[in-house]
Formats: structure tokens, C-alpha cells, sequence
């Protein structure tokens, strides 16, 4: 049996970002990653000659994040994309009413304005809610006393449930009433012209990583844990989890001793969503030059309802449509070409006979990857902020986790998986690890490799 200082447990953003840190402090460390691949649910393809980022794509916000000061020093490109959090405007959208016609400048601007009203008297509903009380609750209550007109309120109705979706990957009913609350974005958000993925392979250079590793168990007893995983079993005094929420929720990986409630409750607690990706390339563009994203209100969007376009990042036509929720696992029990020809017929529906055949065309499936089981994760009705930080334990000192679904302020994002990972090393190594000199040492030891 192979002994270390510390294991951790999958090679996504968090695990990455540990072992990391902890190899830098001289630590032994080894990573065991169940897929092919590091980056977890930082997956890019670059099968055709330009990245396609299968999973997480953005950025949420450049101001007073860290993830963003270590993307500049590490002079990764990006591209300004702000329009990541479902926002109802802010950016050039093209907007199609309830019958699929494209709707005016001033058409527009009222809808935008509608929506901001009834949010903000929606931020004094969910102020107000009881606990066990859904987003739907707190929505309903903000659009009754919204004095709009049925067909507006219909309209915004499924705009709140669709922010949902692709915010959570949940439906409305299944999310707290303050599932929400942490969805505020400071600045600009960016996409990455080279693929998102670039951040995990370059912090992983030079770490013990062994891949197709799948970790079956972990059990632990004074003075240490073991790790048994398919290239056998493991020890060291600490592990670090850092596998998707989906992942312990189905129970794949077995505790001996059984985790505390302190850990356990948190995990049956929240919900962890899927959202899942159609990118469709074009012969020739068929919408406007300056819109960032197309969308559909009411009846014309009840199914697909938003496209936005990534044409920058390959220089070819691209549109990104998302589905989520319960669409999103529907879904996935449908051909890639049977989706694609649903999402045709609603484009069609919008622009008739100028929406071309796609040219090329990926479809994501994370809710039936064996290894995330979901996207990300979200509060579920009854759970609260609280359990994403329990979630990080320690247990019995021995035993951390990391990863998105652990850090309360902006979970479901790659800059929580960063933030945990960083959290997860510091309380293994009793001291704090600056990140400015992190990101310095990582740069440092590329340019060594390269001299």
C-alpha cells in the first residue's frame, strides 16, 4: 500500500488547487481522478481545431475575485462576456414576444423594465419568507402584487423559472426561497478564448495525478485514512473530497465510519441540478451582428427560450442554447439529433427559413456522467447557506472536502471550487497560503521548465 502525507480526491478545480498547495509546502500528495482527464467539470474540446467548453465557460464577475487575479497572472486570454447570470438586459438582446415576433426598441425596454419592478418588490418577498418556503412561493407573491396585466405576468413568471434553470439547473419549486441570494456579480463576467480548461492543467503540471483511479471507499481511524480506489488502496494522515455533490449524494464512495451529521445532513440537504449545453454552429448567420443573446418570452420560449452567441471564440456562426431543470434531464433520454432538431424547429420558429442547417454540433449529458451525477450544485427547499460550508467539515481532523458545493458565498461556480481547495490546504497545513504568491510560484515554475 502506497503511503502519502495527504490524498485528494479528484482532479477538478478543488483538487487541483489542494494538492497544489500542499505539494508546494512540501507535502506528499497524490490525486486520484476517476476520468481520463484532469478539470472535472472544466471539460474542453478541441477535437475540431478551437476549444468548446462542455462545461463551466464563465467568470461571474471580475471585481474582487481571486480566480480572476489568478487568471491574469497566469496571462490567460479572455474575452468580456457579461451576460452568464440570465440577466434581462444590460447587454444588446434581441427579444421575441409570446408569438415569436421580434419586439422594438421601446417593446423592450418595458419588458426590461417589468421585470426589474417585480424584482425588486421580489427582494422584499424572500426578506420575508418562512422557512420551508420555495422560490416559487416568493415569486408568486412578488407577481400578484405586481398590478401587471395576466399576459406580462405569464411572461415574467417563466422568465423567474427559466433564471432558475440556468442558474440552478432546478425547477423553481424544488429551490429555497433564498436560493438566489448569493447571485450577485460584481463586474464584468469573461469566457475563455482557449478554453477554460487551461487553468487546472497548467495548476497540475508536475503532480503524482494517477487517472481512471476510482475511489470506492474511504475509511479512516486514529492517526490516519484509507483510500481504496481501482489502482488499489491508499493511506495517508489526511484526504481531502473533492468529488461532485452528485457523487456523495448517490452514495458511490462508501465512509467507514459513516460520516457525522454534520457533514451527512448536508448532503441529503441540498440539490444538485443539471444544465446541460447545444452548441450549433452555422453556415452563415442568420440573427444580428451586435446581439449577445436571443431570446423568446412567454409561449414562443416556454421550451428553448435563450441563444447566445459564441461565434468569437471559434470565428465561425455559433449559438449556445442551455437545457436545465427538468427539461435538462428529460433530455437526456433523447438522441443528440432529436435535440438538435427540437431546438431548430424553435429557432425556425423565430426566424423561418434563414436558420441554416448546423454545420457541427455538441450535446451535453452531466446528469447521467457517472462522475458528477449533475452540473452544480443548489439550495434545495429546507436547506440553507449553512450547509455548504458544514459540508467542508474536517471530520475527526483527518477528513476534508472541497469542491463548489462546499463554499456558501458563490457555490456552483469555478471560483468556489478555487476558494475551497485554497481552504482545504490551509487547514491541513495550520497556516494560511498566500494566493498572489501561489499564482507567482506557478509562474515561476513554468518559465524554469521552459529554460
Amino acid at each position: 500500500m502506497e503511503a502519502f502525507d495527504t490524498i485528494v480526491i479528484g482532479a477538478g478545480m478543488a483538487g487541483i488547487t489542494c494538492a497544489r498547495m500542499l505539494a508546494d509546502a512540501g507535502r506528499r500528495v497524490v490525486v486520484l481522478e476517476a476520468r481520463d482527464r484532469v478539470g472535472g467539470r472544466m471539460s474542453t474540446d478541441r477535437t475540431h481545431g478551437f476549444p468548446v467548453d462542455l462545461g463551466a465557460s464563465w467568470i461571474h464577475g471580475v471585481e474582487n475575485s481571486p480566480l480572476w487575479e489568478l487568471v491574469q497572472a497566469l496571462r490567460i486570454p479572455t474575452l468580456e462576456y457579461t451576460v452568464g447570470s440570465f440577466q434581462v438586459g444590460g447587454r444588446p438582446m434581441t427579444h421575441f414576444d409570446g408569438d415569436g415576433r421580434r419586439m422594438d426598441a421601446a417593446a423592450s425596454a418595458q419588458w426590461i423594465d417589468d421585470v426589474e419592478a417585480v424584482d425588486r418588490a421580489l427582494v422584499d418577498a424572500i426578506a420575508a419568507s418562512s422557512p420551508g418556503e420555495t422560490y416559487l412561493d416568493v415569486t408568486e407573491r412578488a407577481l400578484d402584487a405586481s398590478g401587471l396585466s395576466p399576459e406580462r405576468i405569464d411572461e415574467i413568471r417563466e422568465f423567474f423559472r427559466h433564471r432558475v434553470e440556468e442558474q440552478c439547473g432546478a425547477w423553481i419549486g424544488d429551490l429555497d426561497a433564498h436560493g438566489l441570494d448569493e447571485d450577485g456579480i460584481e463586474g464584468d463576467e469573461v469566457i475563455f478564448p482557449h478554453g477554460y480548461d487551461e487553468i487546472p492543467a497548467r495548476l497540475a503540471a508536475g503532480l503524482d495525478i494517477r487517472l481512471e483511479a476510482e475511489v470506492t471507499g474511504v475509511s479512516r481511524a486514529a492517526g490516519g485514512v484509507t483510500v481504496s480506489s481501482t489502482h488499489g488502496a491508499f493511506a495517508a494522515a489526511s484526504a481531502v473530497i473533492t468529488v461532485p455533490l452528485g457523487v456523495l449524494k448517490a452514495e458511490s464512495i462508501t465512509f467507514e465510519p459513516a460520516l457525522p451529521d454534520d457533514v451527512a445532513g448536508p448532503i441529503a440537504r441540498l440539490g444538485m441540478g443539471v444544465f446541460n449545453k447545444i452548441f450549433l454552429q452555422f453556415p452563415e448567420r442568420f440573427w444580428q451582428d451586435d446581439s449577445y443573446v436571443i431570446r423568446a418570452l412567454g409561449e414562443a420560449g416556454e421550451r428553448w427560450h435563450s441563444w447566445y452567441d459564441v461565434s468569437a471564440i471559434s470565428g465561425i456562426p455559433t449559438l449556445l442554447t442551455f437545457a436545465a431543470g427538468p427539461l435538462g434531464r428529460h433530455l437526456q433520454d433523447l438522441t443528440d439529433d432529436e435535440i438538435v432538431t427540437d431546438v431548430l424547429m424553435a429557432l425556425r420558429a423565430l426566424f423561418g427559413d434563414a436558420v441554416g442547417q448546423p454545420i457541427a454540433q455538441w450535446v451535453t449529458s452531466w446528469g447521467r456522467d457517472p462522475y458528477s451525477n449533475g452540473s452544480y450544485s443548489h439550495l434545495a427547499t429546507g436547506s440553507s447557506h449553512h450547509d455548504h460550508d458544514a459540508l467542508a467539515g474536517p471530520v475527526d481532523g483527518e477528513l476534508h472536502f472541497a469542491g463548489e458545493a462546499t463554499w456558501g458565498d458563490e457555490p456552483a461556480t469555478v471560483g468556489a471550487a478555487y476558494y475551497s481547495g485554497h481552504r482545504a490546504a490551509e487547514r491541513i497545513l495550520g497556516h494560511p497560503v498566500d494566493l498572489t504568491a501561489f499564482a507567482a510560484a506557478i509562474t515561476a515554475r513554468e518559465r524554469a521548465a521552459k529554460s
